[in-house]
């Protein structure tokens, strides 16, 4: 497997200049290994007395980071410069966490001592089994796991130093081993199920299917073809850049807040429908949409501006090309519901959204194409989980990108605490 190697070198001798009120400013260019280049402003309120303006930071770097690239027009996601795929397809997932902690894919001795420490944390505090009780059984799910996450800093009193690198290292593999425990833990409350504690001897996506499904009075076999699915699921989702929810991670964290309770910040931002809840909001619209035969008439509201129907799982903020993402979330979808021998309405409907968005003139011109929200629904579905699981499921995946990012900011000389301005427009 080989990495991506950027062909582009920094060139500290450039320089952008902005005429601000006959004042001349001259910022540095920087420029990354690939990508495009970003334009320093860091003087420019000290030589001009001006701010930029950029609601959502859609063109604001706010951070330089060796973990992941995207090109959205090109439709490339690279995790340490490996391109997506290959790890989807070559790799497991705490490998795609080591790769991602660390800067490298692990050997086979270091990948053995990795599972060790990983496995050697997945069992969370049992005075932390209380705290669920205090939750109504219909809370969901994200809810307790903001507050349990959040909580995790009162019980770990050995890895909340985040000046010190062993902390780091412990709390990283303590939210890694301990999250899917308690998303779980979360599950199996809501459904009013006794908790079903880790087991050393399972690897990491089948343990998490053991714990979301066994029940104590009979044994519980793990489908291969399922946990495999699962752990490409993690894979894909591990990280995606400057989201929303790690852009969150690292702004609590630049405060000096504690490893554990940066999380929880970035738990919270996931929850949003506009962010995690998106591949729940595509399976609704299936739903919705019931039968093939429906597509035609539905197709039609959308193009209609007057209707306000949205294709949910379709396009992307970021990618303006077919989501590398989507790609491996399909055969995975194809080869689940082989497996469990689902014959799913719903797939029939989203294989046939599929083909008309990548042929009407309408979607190809809008850059419509299928997310990996689009798939991974169908697939969360056939395996059991319900539709208030799918988000939790994220944050599982999502939990090694926030830590790498956060380590990383931690690390970073060049960071400081996140103060972002505003353009204040006074009153009437």
């Amino acid at each position: 497997m080989n990495a991506h190697d950027g062909s582009k070198a920094p060139d500290s001798d450039r320089t952008a200049s902005l005429l601000i009120n006959n004042v001349q400013v001259k910022m540095p260019v920087r420029s990354g290994s690939i990508g495009p280049d970003v334009i320093d402003v860091g003087r420019l309120y000290r030589e001009s007395g001006c701010f930029t303006y950029d609601p959502g930071f859609t063109s604001t770097a706010n951070c330089s980071s060796k973990i992941t690239y995207i090109d959205g027009e090109e439709g490339i996601l690279l995790y340490r410069g490996y391109p997506i795929e290959q790890l989807a397809k070559s790799s497991n997932f705490l490998e795609v966490c080591y790769l991602l902690l660390n800067g490298e894919l692990p050997t086979e001795t270091q990948y053995k001592e990795f599972d060790g420490h990983i496995t050697r944390h997945t069992m969370v505090h049992e005075q932390m089994t209380r705290f669920f009780t205090g939750f109504r059984r219909d809370a969901h799910p994200m809810a307790v796991m903001c507050g349990v996450v959040g909580a995790l800093s009162s019980f770990y009193h050995d890895s909340t130093d985040i000046h010190d690198l062993k902390h780091r290292v412990i709390a990283s593999h303590r939210m890694v081993a301990k999250m899917p425990t308690i998303a779980a833990m979360a599950f199996k409350y809501s459904i009013g199920q006794p908790f079903i504690y880790p087991r050393n001897d399972l690897e990491f996506a089948s343990n998490f299917l053991q714990m979301c499904f066994a029940v104590p009075c009979e044994p519980y076999e793990v489908d291969p073809v399922v946990a495999k699915a699962l752990d490409r699921i993690m894979i894909l989702h591990a990280d995606h850049e400057q989201n929303a929810s790690t852009s969150t991670v690292r702004l609590a964290g630049s405060s000096g807040a504690n490893p554990f309770a940066c999380i929880a910040a970035g738990i919270a931002c996931l929850w949003g429908p506009a962010h995690g809840g998106a591949n729940e909001a595509a399976l609704k619209m299936l739903e919705e949409i019931g039968h093939v035969r429906n597509i035609p008439e539905f197709i039609k509201r959308v193009k209609d501006k007057n209707e306000g129907v949205r294709l949910m799982g379709f396009g992307h903020r970021v990618y303006k090309n077919y989501d590398p993402r989507a790609k491996v979330m399909q055969e995975t979808c194809h080869e689940v519901l082989g497996k469990l021998g689902i014959k799913d309405d719903l797939l029939d409907v989203a294989m046939e959204l599929e083909r008309i968005a990548l042929h009407d003139d309408y979607f190809i011109e809008k850059k419509l194409y299928p997310n990996v929200d689009f798939y991974s629904g169908i697939v969360l579905r056939a395996i059991g989980f319900p539709v208030s699981m799918f988000t939790p499921l994220f944050a599982v995946s999502r939990t090694v990108g926030w830590i790498a990012q956060w380590k990383e900011m931690i690390e970073d000389p060049e960071q400081k605490i996140g103060r972002p301005r505003q353009l204040y427009v006074k009153r009437g």
